[in-house]
């Protein structure tokens, strides 16, 4: 549903959740849940409960079958991403394996061909090796997606846009071919870059909406943790029993901190947008550099579908310097504002080099097939002022390519 207008920068897409922000402060927070009536839910780090009688308890058992301050945070998720559940996990890779052991050996699944090291790490080197039919494809091409499709299977993994290469996945038409093809197949979409704030995968067609909470979601750098959002009761009921079965949980206090986190998560990525706009039409003018991939630039090629499809966009840009590696080496040891470091989504501004830190574990053919070579760098743009931004990817271009 739409709500008032957006600034310029968000001209064309969609509108903002109605009570996007109303949902954030309050959702889950309720004071009327504590005898206290505290308005800042309290962490509970207490890891049991006492029970009234034998199997006659309050709700809590064990912490890790469920915690108040999880539930909080599950609460307030749901709500964000639309959804009727959540589930909190220990990390983003924690809710793939999660999601992943819905299935069994020979079930098949077919996952985006650009996406997160770790989550092709986790395919080709776990998940393939326990039995599992594990192939990639690139959904950007809607016909190449329905070819690959089997009919065993079971699991459909998008990530868009993608990690590190930006490519846009249509998530409403992906979810009708795959649907079509077999209603029973999951499709799951991994919305880490984009949030709850500019993306709903599970209003798109998706099944199951997944993030790494580490990221722009907890948007502090302070946290890691996985989340996992639903709608349909069997698969809430199944992923439940996973997450107490697997056990890989989050702590009260993690949960406390992600749950703060979400309270200012549409400030922040209004900024993150606005930062990362100027950044990319800095970069794209600049002849230093040879190419800039950020869905919200008019020269992105799935532009208009981000439009359609999302509220706007985070502070992921993609460029190619112009030269060779030690080019953007130079580039990123020059980052003054920028720190040379893993992972996105927090205020500070990062820079990294993913042919050599975030996708060293994707094979070097691979790589060189999607783009991901020597002079690609990645910058999550934080909520610095924007001169500072720009100022300090000038003064690191200029270190790398000196003007005569």
């Amino acid at each position: 549903m739409a709500s008032h207008a957006q600034n310029d920068i968000s001209a064309g897409f969609l509108h903002e959740y109605k009570s996007f922000a109303t949902d954030a402060v309050h959702a889950g927070s309720e004071p009327e849940q504590w005898n206290s009536l505290a308005v800042v839910p309290p962490i509970s780090l207490s890891t049991t409960f006492k029970q009234h009688a034998p199997g006659k308890h309050a709700g809590f058992e064990y912490s890790r079958s469920g915690n108040p301050t999880r539930n909080c945070l599950e609460r307030a998720v749901a709500a964000l991403d639309g959804a009727q559940y959540c589930l909190a996990v220990a990390s983003g890779l924690a809710a793939t394996m999660t999601i992943t052991h819905l299935f069994k050996a020979g079930d098949g699944i077919l996952c985006m061909n650009d996406v997160y090291g770790g989550t092709n790490r986790y395919f080709k080197k776990i998940v393939a090796e326990v039995g599992l039919d594990v192939s990639f494809a690139d959904f950007t091409k809607l016909e190449v997606l329905k070819a690959a499709l089997k009919p065993n299977t079971k699991m459909v993994w998008i990530e868009t846009p993608t990690n590190p290469t930006m490519k846009v996945v249509d998530i409403q038409a992906c979810s009708d071919i795959v649907h079509e093809h077999n209603k029973d197949t999951v499709v799951v979409v991994d919305n880490t870059f984009m949030s709850a704030y500019f993306q709903r995968p599970l209003a798109l067609g998706a099944d199951i909406c997944m993030y790494s909470a580490t990221k722009y979601m907890n948007g502090h750098s302070d946290v890691v943790m996985g989340l996992i959002s639903v709608s349909r009761d069997d698969l809430y009921e199944r992923l439940k029993f996973l997450q107490n079965a697997l056990g890989a949980v989050p702590s009260p206090f993690d949960c406390y901190m992600c749950n703060r986190g979400l309270k200012t998560l549409h400030l922040r990525m209004k900024q993150h947008f606005k930062n990362a706009m100027a950044a990319a039409k800095f970069l794209e003018a600049d002849p230093r550099v040879d190419k800039v991939i950020f869905p919200g630039l008019p020269s992105h090629p799935q532009h208009e579908l981000t439009k359609r499809q999302s509220t706007g966009c985070p502070g992921m840009i993609t460029f190619y310097i112009k030269g060779k590696l030690e080019h953007a080496s130079t580039f990123l040891s020059n980052l003054k504002l920028f720190a040379l470091a893993e992972s996105l989504g927090g205020y500070e501004s990062l820079a990294e080099h993913p042919a050599i830190m975030t996708h060293a574990s994707v094979c070097e053919e691979e790589r060189k097939e999607l783009g991901i070579n020597d002079t690609l760098i990645r910058l999550s743009v934080g909520l610095e002022d924007e001169e500072d931004i720009i100022a300090d990817l000038d003064q690191a271009l200029n270190a790398a390519h000196p003007k005569k």
